[in-house]
């Protein structure tokens, strides 16, 4: 009977769209950070699952090396992890960005060659420019996904910078 309990619970984490009543509803909204006047919130657009992300120190002021927190568990193997990012401003597009995260030749990260199944867990630092993020609203959509187009982890988040 335990072990029945069990699945049945851990079948309504991984799957909140089929557990009793949900009705599909989406995934709650996670706070990244929130710090004098900046506030970031995501949440997962990926149907299937939920991922934890957080960013150590919330500032205006974004360092060129900041770290941060990562964790999934993978429903693809990943040779190859691409991450797209889409920044949004009142409707308009403001930036688009690709990056290859895991390259078979090129691995940058010790998850890379994970397996399905296989959880990922990052926590430390990544490089981006500095720069100070703009007084306003913005909406960003962020998708990582393999070779093969298969998503590993998409989120909208929302940054508000008073």
């Amino acid at each position: 009977m335990k072990g029945f309990t069990a699945a049945v619970f851990l079948g309504t984490l991984i799957f909140p769209s089929c557990s009793g009543g949900s009705g599909g509803r989406a995934w709650p909204t996670h706070t990244v950070c929130s710090d004098s006047g900046l506030e970031v919130l995501y949440q997962s657009c990926d149907p299937l699952q939920d991922f934890g992300f957080s960013i150590e120190k919330c500032s205006k002021q974004l360092k060129s090396n900041i770290n941060i927190r990562f964790g999934i568990i993978l429903r693809e193997d990943i040779k190859e992890l691409f991450l797209d990012l889409a920044l949004m401003s009142q409707g308009s597009s403001v930036l688009n960005f690709s990056y290859p995260i895991c390259e078979v030749a090129l691995p940058k990260f010790s998850f890379c060659g994970r397996r399905k199944g296989e959880q990922i867990y990052y926590a430390g630092p990544v490089n981006n420019p500095e720069f100070a993020i703009p007084q306003g609203e913005y909406q960003v959509l962020l998708e990582l996904y393999t070779e093969k187009r298969s998503t590993v982890a998409c989120a909208n988040a929302t940054i508000m910078c008073s």
